[in-house]
């Protein structure tokens, strides 16, 4: 079983709007509502590959309650604690003309320390069944900022791989906790080491404490830096279409791959694939299953030296 760890998580919903234009009035031509959270997109795309997934993190209110109803019949099984605050909704609006994505996105509910202690209660025993762990996203406001990096220690003293996605301060403080693996984008790698260059600065995260480092470039595939070497992978041809969830695609890659066993190329060609057949797809925590297939055979992998 995979654990992921969404602490804020959210109902996810997109509009799909013939031109996005500001200061206008818009008709909407599709919506869409899912249960969201990067975790829980983790999760679902997880499953769709034939791993089992639990999620846990925190669900409350009217729009938690939503949340759960539409989770209940996907194939992650639902440990989510509740909590008396509203779980967040995140709105994506698809301007077609485009194919760009406009994301607004709540800051979550209040967690108090009650609540956060009845996590804590929650996830040790979920540790225990795991065959891997990711901890996914923000913090909610009331969480300690250094959560990330207790719930590293934890993983790490059971014995489970665990995955950090994140960013800010909290990936900073995870980041000491010596993570199995960190997945950031080029900006968040940016902010955390000071450089702009990609490959520098995932050496850099690595040796701050991360024992692997994969770091999307977004449409330019991603570097990773990992004790058995370093790689950039890239897609076969650009693609276009709604980049929401492509990063948790990454994450679920990263994860199959991870506890399948797989040589470090291999596992890159499933991430750099699996994100582009997400950004194929109208929503996220979903994925282009034809595309995908289609993908894996055209994804470079060279190894870098230096």
């Amino acid at each position: 079983m995979i654990l992921t760890v969404t602490l804020n998580t959210a109902l996810d919903l997109t509009y799909r709007v013939p031109e996005l234009v500001p200061h206008a009035s818009h008709r909407v031509d599709e919506v869409t509502e899912r249960p969201g959270g990067k975790g829980i997109n983790v999760a679902r795309v997880l499953a769709a590959l034939g791993h089992e997934s639990v999620v846990t993190g925190f669900a409350g209110g009217r729009t938690g309650a939503v949340l759960r109803e539409l989770l209940a019949p996907l194939a992650p099984v639902d440990a989510l604690v509740p909590v008396a605050g509203t779980t967040r909704r995140t709105i994506a609006v698809v301007d077609a003309a485009t194919g760009d994505t406009t994301q607004l996105n709540e800051p979550g509910p209040q967690i108090t320390a009650d609540e956060w202690e009845a996590f804590l209660t929650a996830y040790e025993p979920l540790l225990r069944e795991a065959d891997a762990v990711a901890l996914c996203g923000s913090l909610p406001p009331g969480v300690p900022v250094g959560a990330y990096a207790d719930l590293v220690r934890r993983a790490r003293t059971a014995g489970v791989p665990v995955l950090l996605d994140t960013s800010g301060e909290p990936l900073r403080r995870g980041l000491a906790a010596r993570p199995d693996l960190i997945k950031p984008n080029a900006d968040e790698l940016a902010r955390l080491t000071g450089s702009r260059e990609p490959l520098r600065a995932a050496r850099d995260a690595r040796r701050r404490g991360a024992h692997a480092v994969v770091a999307s470039l977004g449409p330019e595939g991603l570097v990773a830096v990992t004790p058995d070497g370093t790689w950039q992978a890239t897609p076969p041809s650009p693609v276009r279409g709604n980049p929401t969830g492509a990063g948790d695609s990454a994450v679920a890659a990263l994860l199959s791959s991870l506890v399948e066993n797989l040589p470090w190329p291999d596992r890159l060609t499933r991430v750099v694939a699996l994100s582009a057949a997400t950004v194929l797809a109208p929503v996220a925590g979903e994925y282009d299953a034809g595309a995908y297939e289609e993908l894996l055979t055209g994804v470079r992998v060279n190894a870098l030296t230096g």
